[in-house]
């Protein structure tokens, strides 16, 4: 069976910024790739009211994933009303049944926005729940046997909610997909607006690249990259060396000094 992984992120564009580029790699890998939005994007606008943005958002969000050759799920959640429940872990481990995926990518769980912690939280259940027969999904998934491995991104502007540098366990240089990744965030096109008036990040696109470069420095000025922390292997693999994501793209793996192992 071809291998598979999974983003799953709170809105349209997070992906984008933050795992796009190791999608992308992981593709030209033989991976197959899932696209998981857990929140609809209603909030994202100031000129158009919920029920439009919403379906402009997701219609980004789908171009967004035919450009990155991935299958997309539908949201779960409209913005800002996420949260970890039952009903919300057994949609989300459906989502993870049905793709049966070898890699997990999702938030930080410490990040400056509840959604995103909210979904990094059910990312990470889903995926332990994936194994056990008596954990009922919304639909109906069998459970699947195999190992998975969770990486959490990087938070925005590489810091905690209380301020506090993050620092990644390895980068995945992107600088040979960072055109394809671009284009995808572009997709994104309602958020130009957006992003200029509440979070001042003028263009947004040049915004994702200076955040890439950034990330890349951890590791050697010039590169663009992409950070990730490897969760905890307990309840995913059997050995706490399983990381298939770095050996999936060795030749773009850079570990991070100081960074977990």
């Amino acid at each position: 069976m071809k291998k598979s992984a999974i983003a799953i992120f709170a809105h349209p564009d997070d992906v984008e910024f933050m795992a796009a580029g190791t999608m992308i790699l992981l593709a030209k890998a033989g991976y197959e790739l899932h696209y998981f939005l857990l929140c609809s994007g209603n909030c994202g606008a100031v000129s158009l009211g919920p029920n439009e943005i919403r379906g402009v958002r997701e219609a980004e969000a789908r171009k967004a994933a035919e450009i990155m050759g991935a299958e997309f799920h539908p949201c779960i959640s409209d913005d800002l009303e996420l949260v970890y429940s039952a009903e919300n872990l057994r949609k989300v481990t459906a989502v993870i049944r049905h793709a049966h995926p070898e890699i997990v990518l999702t938030h930080s769980p410490q990040d400056y926005m509840e959604d995103h912690m909210i979904a990094s939280r059910l990312a990470v259940s889903a995926a332990f729940a994936r194994e056990i027969p008596n954990f009922f999904t919304d639909p109906v998934e069998e459970h699947i046997e195999g190992e998975t491995a969770v990486y959490h991104a990087m938070p925005h502007m590489l810091i905690d909610q209380l301020r506090k540098p993050v620092k990644p366990d390895f980068v995945i240089e992107t600088g040979s997909v960072l055109e394809t990744k671009r284009q995808a965030l572009a997709a994104h096109a309602s958020q130009k607006e957006w992003l200029d008036r509440t979070q001042r990040l003028g263009s947004y696109l040049q915004t994702m690249e200076d955040l890439s470069l950034e990330v890349g420095s951890f590791v050697r000025k010039g590169i663009h990259a992409e950070g990730w922390r490897r969760h905890s292997h307990m309840g995913f693999g059997s050995e706490p060396g399983f990381n298939p994501l770095a050996k999936a793209l060795d030749s773009f793996h850079y570990p991070c000094p100081g960074g977990a192992r």
